[in-house]
């Protein structure tokens, strides 16, 4: 296990570097002068061209990139030139915002995805199994942003029964305002006992939460059904059914355990897509995520807020695919981690 984890580690790093060393020449490659951007546009050649100085802009590119990563490993990730605050600062204030809707929507997209693809397993064929089918490529064919603006059309114009968009309602603010103690509003209202705005938050989480949780509740189905399939068909499900075992305990018990291994695969395919798909999401809904916030860095050619949020994006998914490995030995014992 020892052994695994700093292979895993070495391998993370190195991939790590790899990607800061693309973005960082991308960023640099377009056409556009981060220095004019950081001061605006009413400087003269003079100004942008003594900021470049500051900025180290002048020097090599190999130099610069040396420069950003001691920096940026000594806790200094730049200075956004959009909101010319400290770019670390910006990340951890809004990265509650998103882990908050990702962890919503996998609660939503594991369980439910889970029981449509045992259901359509075990009654494969039936009626009740295209409907899950169809479920399913809905599911994963919708883009994200228009199952977004179609929800909203339903439940806020439509019916008028949940929010249009944002995290609180703006009333909330003045009312009952949400104490900041870790950034997600759904733990911090529920731990100070301020059910107003527990109930606010989750009114406003419902839509997004749904929208982000369509795909993978698709893709989850899809791979749980094809793996209970094949789990079914096995000589020791067929044995259990001889020995009279009920077909519940046979499918929830035994066949869904050795059916997660793959499944287990897809949970973490899940995850890495809302990372990207959260951005939609949060665009759409107009959630203060880092979505919202690379979407901005990106429109603003704000190249540090663009190296922070891809370098957290990497990060992430390193660490889901090391939790699955981690998993998958766990449900598997067949799996020896080497």
């Amino acid at each position: 296990m020892i052994r695994f984890l700093l292979r895993r580690f070495a391998s993370s790093a190195v991939v790590l570097a790899g990607v800061s060393v693309i973005t960082f020449a991308l960023a640099r490659l377009l056409p556009s002068d981060p220095a004019a951007i950081f001061i605006g546009p009413r400087a003269g050649p003079e100004t942008i061209a003594r900021v470049r100085e500051e900025l180290g802009l002048n020097e090599e590119l190999y130099v610069q990139y040396v420069v950003y990563m001691r920096d940026m490993l000594g806790g200094d990730w730049g200075t956004s030139i959009a909101t010319r605050r400290p770019v670390i600062d910006d990340i951890l204030a809004r990265l509650p915002a998103s882990l908050e809707l990702i962890v919503a929507a996998m609660l939503i997209a594991l369980p439910i995805g889970l029981a449509l693809g045992m259901l359509s397993a075990r009654w494969h064929g039936r009626p009740i199994d295209m409907g899950v089918r169809i479920v399913s490529i809905v599911g994963v064919s919708l883009p994200a942003f228009f199952l977004g603006l179609l929800l909203q059309m339903l439940f806020f114009r439509q019916l008028d029964i949940l929010p249009l968009a944002g995290r609180v309602g703006s009333d909330l603010r003045f009312t009952s305002p949400v104490a900041d103690i870790t950034g997600v509003y759904f733990i911090d209202s529920l731990v100070t006992g301020n059910w107003t705005a527990f109930i606010d938050v989750s009114w406003h989480l419902i839509l997004p939460a749904v929208t982000l949780a369509a795909y993978p509740i698709g893709l989850i189905a899809r791979m749980t059904r094809s793996s209970m399939l094949e789990t079914l068909g096995r000589d020791y499900v067929r044995t259990a059914r001889a020995y009279g075992l009920r077909e519940r305990l046979i499918v929830g018990r035994l066949a869904l355990r050795n059916a997660l291994v793959p499944v287990l695969t897809v949970v973490g395919l899940t995850l890495a897509y809302m990372l990207t798909g959260t951005f939609f999401v949060e665009f759409v809904f107009n959630w203060p995520g880092l979505g919202t916030y690379a979407i901005d860095a990106i429109l603003a050619t704000d190249y540090p807020a663009i190296m922070g949020i891809t370098l957290i994006g990497a990060a992430g998914y390193v660490l889901i695919n090391l939790v699955v490995d981690l998993a998958q030995a766990w449900v598997d014992p067949r799996i020896r981690l080497t």
